[in-house]
C-alpha cells in the first residue's frame, strides 16, 4: 500500500470491485457506443469490458459487414439506396416481460440516421435494422413497453415528414415532430414494420421517452425542448439556436395513449406518409389520445417510477427535479380540466395541478434512476458534476457525491424496470480530463462505479471507455442472460436458420452455378477444406465456410489477401464471402484466430489464372519423401499417444461427468476429433498396405494431429472435473 501510495479506503474500494480469476460479475451492462455505432458490454462490479456488439458499423473481428450474412443486415439500414456505415447510438433498452428485464433482446437507436436495431441476446448479434420512414433525426429511442409489444422512437429536430424540400419560412406549417411505435414480434424476434405506426407531433424538438407501468400502462411520455419553434441563422447575424430555444421557462411533455392509438390505426384512421401509418395531430386531439404538460425548460430525462404512479423530469437550465403524479394527471384529463391549448390545438394540462412535488437537486439536473428502496432515486447533475440521492415521495435530498466530470446519464441496476436492484450506480461522465494516462487530445469517456448499498454513496472505480461517446446504459442481473456458446452445425446466425450453404465434413465441394464459383468448405483445427481453389480472372467467387468445431470458444477466422475478406466463424456457424476475382495472381488465405498449435499451418491458396487460360493440373513437386521407417516411427508415436488418451477417457468416464455441461460439450468435441483420427488412421493404413509409405506417413501425421487435439480437450475436461468436485461413480 505504502509503495503505491494507496490508502485503506482505496484498498476497500478495490475489494468491492475485485472479481477473482475465473469469477463472474453479478450484473452485465450494455452501454451505447455513441459515434462508433456499436454497443459496449461490460461486467459490474469488475467493470471489465466483455464485448463490443457490432450494430450500425462494420467491425472486422466479428466479420460484421464483411461476410454476406451480416452485409444483408447492414443493407437493411440503407437510406434512399445509400449505404450508411456508421451510427450514433444513444439509448439501449432490454426487452421486458411484465415490466421486468427478461434478457431476451436488446434494442438500440441511431440518432444521426433514424434507425432502430434488434440484437438477440441468445448470441449477442444484430439481427435487424429498421429505418424510420418519416424522421430525419431522432433521440427518444429506444424504450420498450412493459411486455415489449412496442419499441418507441421519438424524433429530435423537426423536419417535413415527407421527403420533399420545404423552405424554413414554412417551418410552423409544414415541419413536424413525431413519435413512432415499432411493433415487435417476439416469436420472430423482429420488428414488424407493417404493424408499426407514428403520431404526428408539433415542430418542437422531442427528446427522451418512456412507457407507463401498472396504472399508467398504455401511455407513453416524451419530453421536448425548443417549443419556442425558433429558427437560428448565426451566419446571417441572427442569435443562434441556443439563445432562441431557451427563452421560455417551460417546454412540454407529450403524453400519448398508445394503446388507443393502435386501435385507431387498426380502424383505418391513419394517413399514409411514405407508405407508413401516421395519425395526424387533428385525429389524435379529436380522439383524446394526445396531451401536453408543461415541464422545466431544456429537459433531458423522462423516467417513470417502478410502480407507474409518477414520472420525473429535470430541466438542464433549472435546479429542480419535478415529480408528476399520474393520479392527478388522469383526473385532469377525465374532467377535461385543461389550462390552454397549444397553437396546434393540443390540450395543455396545468403544471402545478399535475405535480406531486419539486425538489432542488443541483444545477443542471438531467437523468433519474430508481433504487431498490421505494421512493429513493438518483439524479445526474451536469453543471455541478454530482449525483444527488433523494426521496421523491417525501421531497428531500439524502446525499450528494462529486464525480469526474460533467455527468450525462446515469444507470442503476435494472433501474428502468419495475424491480430495480440497487447496489451499484454507474455515472456516465462526458469529460475525463485528468483521470487517466494522457493519450492525446481525444480523451476516453469515464464511467465511474458508485456503491449505493448504504446510506452514503461511495465512489469505487473509474473505467476509461475509448470507443465513441456512450450516452446511456442499462444493466441486468447476469443470471437472466442465457446465451449459447455454440451454434448448430451449418447455422446462419443472422437469420436464425440452417444455412443453405452449409457443408459437412467429407462433402466439401467446388461447383460453378449460374456463373458463380461456389466453394462449400469447412473449418476445423487445423485446416481449411478445400486448401487450394483455382478460378479464372473475372469470375465471381463465393466462399461458404462452416466451422465444424463443437468445443466452446473454438472460433475460426478466414482472410484472403487483397480482396477485403475477413470472416469470423464461431463454432457451428456458416459464413460466406462473395467477390469478383478481378486480377490474376496468387492470393493466400488463412485462419485469423489462433486456434491450435498448428494454427499457422491452417492455410490455403486462391489461384486466379489469367482470363482465357486453363487450369494447370500439374503434379506438385514435394520437398520431402517419407519411407517405411518414417511410417513405423509415426505409428508408434500415435499408439503411445492413444494410450494417454485412453487413460484420460477412463478417468472422465469413471466420474459423474454428465452432471457438468461444459465437460459434456468437451467430451462431444473430443469424440469428434477421435472420429476424424480414426478416418485418417484408415487412410494411412490403406496407403501403407499399398506400400505407399509417403502418403501413409503423411496421413499418420494427420491421425496424430487429431489425437493431439482430442488429448488437449480431454485434459481440459479432466482438469475441470478435478477442480469442480466431480465424484467417482460405481459401475
Amino acid at each position: 500500500m505504502k509503495e503505491r501510495g494507496l490508502t485503506q479506503k482505496d484498498v476497500l474500494a478495490a475489494a468491492k470491485t475485485y472479481t477473482p480469476t475465473g469469477g463472474r460479475d453479478e450484473f452485465v451492462a450494455f452501454a451505447s457506443g455513441g459515434q462508433s455505432g456499436q454497443v459496449i458490454v461490460y461486467g459490474i462490479p469488475s467493470m471489465r469490458i466483455l464485448k463490443y456488439i457490432a450494430v450500425f458499423t462494420p467491425e472486422p473481428w466479428q466479420g460484421y459487414g464483411f461476410d454476406d450474412e451480416s452485409k444483408e443486415v447492414l443493407a437493411q439500414g440503407r437510406i434512399h439506396g445509400k449505404d450508411i456505415t456508421y451510427g450514433d447510438t444513444h439509448h439501449p433498452a432490454i426487452s421486458e416481460t411484465n415490466g421486468e428485464y427478461d434478457g431476451k433482446f436488446l434494442f438500440i437507436n441511431d440518432k444521426a440516421n433514424p434507425r432502430i436495431a434488434v440484437i438477440d441476446l441468445h448470441d449477442f448479434e444484430t439481427k435487424q435494422i429498421v429505418v424510420n420512414p418519416i424522421m430525419k433525426s431522432e433521440h427518444g429511442g429506444a424504450f420498450v413497453s412493459p411486455n415489449t409489444d412496442y419499441v418507441i422512437e421519438a424524433s429530435q429536430y423537426a423536419t417535413p415528414l415527407t421527403h420533399d424540400y420545404v423552405p424554413l419560412s414554412e417551418f410552423n406549417d409544414k415541419y413536424r415532430g413525431a413519435v413512432t411505435y415499432w411493433k415487435f414480434d417476439r416469436k420472430a424476434g423482429r420488428i414488424d414494420e407493417s404493424k408499426s405506426f407514428s403520431i404526428e407531433l408539433p415542430p418542437y424538438s422531442q427528446d427522451l421517452s418512456d412507457f407507463g407501468k401498472g396504472p399508467s400502462d398504455g401511455w407513453s411520455f416524451t419530453n421536448s425542448f425548443c417549443t419556442e419553434r425558433y429558427i437560428g441563422g448565426i451566419e446571417n447575424g441572427r442569435p443562434p439556436f441556443e439563445a432562441g430555444c431557451s427563452q421560455k421557462d417551460t417546454d412540454f411533455v407529450h403524453m400519448v395513449n398508445w394503446k388507443k392509438a393502435a386501435e385507431l390505426v387498426a380502424a383505418g384512421k391513419a394517413d399514409k406518409i411514405n407508405g407508413h401509418d401516421v395519425l395526424s395531430i387533428d385525429t389524435a386531439v379529436k380522439e383524446g389520445i394526445l396531451f401536453l404538460i408543461p415541464e422545466p425548460k431544456s429537459p433531458h430525462g423522462m423516467d417513470v417510477s417502478p410502480d407507474g404512479k409518477f414520472f420525473i423530469v429535470s430541466g438542464k437550465l433549472d435546479t429542480h427535479a419535478s415529480v408528476y403524479s399520474m393520479e392527478k394527471i388522469f383526473k385532469l384529463i377525465e374532467n377535461k380540466d385543461f389550462a390552454a391549448k397549444d397553437p396546434y390545438g393540443i390540450p395543455i394540462l396545468d403544471l402545478q395541478k399535475s405535480l406531486h412535488t419539486q425538489v432542488s437537486v443541483g444545477l443542471g439536473p438531467l437523468h433519474t434512476q430508481y433504487d431498490a428502496t421505494p421512493c429513493v432515486v438518483y439524479t445526474s447533475i451536469y453543471v455541478d458534476s454530482q449525483v444527488t440521492k433523494w426521496n421523491y415521495c417525501e421531497g428531500k435530498v439524502l446525499d450528494k457525491i462529486s464525480i469526474h466530470y460533467n455527468i450525462g446519464h446515469l444507470m442503476t441496476m435494472e433501474g428502468d424496470s419495475v424491480k430495480p436492484q440497487g447496489k451499484y450506480l454507474v455515472s456516465l461522465n462526458k469529460l475525463a480530463i485528468d483521470r487517466f494516462q494522457p493519450v492525446g487530445p481525444l480523451h476516453p469517456q469515464n464511467h465511474q462505479l458508485i456503491d449505493i448499498s448504504g446510506e452514503k454513496m461511495e465512489l469505487l472505480y473509474d473505467m476509461p471507455l475509448p470507443l465513441g461517446e456512450p450516452h446511456y446504459a442499462v444493466a441486468i442481473k447476469a443470471e437472466r442472460l442465457k446465451p449459447v456458446n455454440r451454434y448448430k452445425v451449418g447455422w446462419n446466425s443472422r437469420k436464425d436458420e440452417k444455412s443453405a450453404y452449409r457443408a459437412r465434413p467429407g462433402r466439401e465441394k467446388i461447383v460453378e452455378e449460374n456463373g458463380v464459383v461456389h466453394v462449400y468448405g469447412t473449418l476445423i483445427r487445423s485446416h481449411i477444406t478445400p486448401e487450394i481453389v483455382e478460378v479464372e480472372e473475372g469470375q465471381t467467387v463465393s466462399f461458404h465456410l462452416t466451422n465444424l468445431e463443437r468445443a466452446e470458444d473454438e472460433t475460426h477466422g478466414f482472410a484472403v489477401n487483397e480482396y477485403n475478406v475477413n470472416l469470423s466463424a464461431e463454432p457451428g456457424k456458416t459464413v460466406s464471402a462473395t467477390f469478383v476475382a478481378d486480377r490474376a495472381g496468387v492470393f493466400p488465405y488463412y485462419c485469423t484466430e489462433f486456434c491450435s498449435a498448428l494454427h499457422l499451418e491452417m492455410q490455403g491458396y486462391l489461384l486466379v489464372r489469367p482470363k482465357g487460360t486453363k487450369a494447370s493440373g500439374g503434379a506438385v513437386d514435394e520437398g520431402q519423401t517419407y519411407t517405411a521407417d518414417d511410417y513405423t516411427k509415426q505409428v508408434k508415436t500415435n499408439n503411445d499417444t492413444q494410450a494417454v488418451i485412453d487413460s484420460v477417457v477412463a478417468f472422465i468416464t469413471s466420474r459423474n461427468f454428465k452432471d457438468f455441461a461444459p465437460v459434456v460439450a468437451l467430451v462431444e468435441d473430443a469424440t469428434d476429433q477421435l472420429n476424424f483420427a480414426a478416418d485418417a488412421k484408415k487412410k494411412s493404413e490403406d496407403y501403407a498396405a499399398k506400400k505407399d509409405f509417403h502418403n501413409g506417413t503423411l496421413w499418420a501425421q494427420q491421425w496424430f494431429q487429431y489425437q493431439v487435439k482430442a488429448a488437449d480437450i480431454g485434459l481440459r475436461a479432466k482438469t475441470y472435473l478435478e477442480q469442480n468436485g466431480a465424484v467417482e461413480v460405481k459401475k
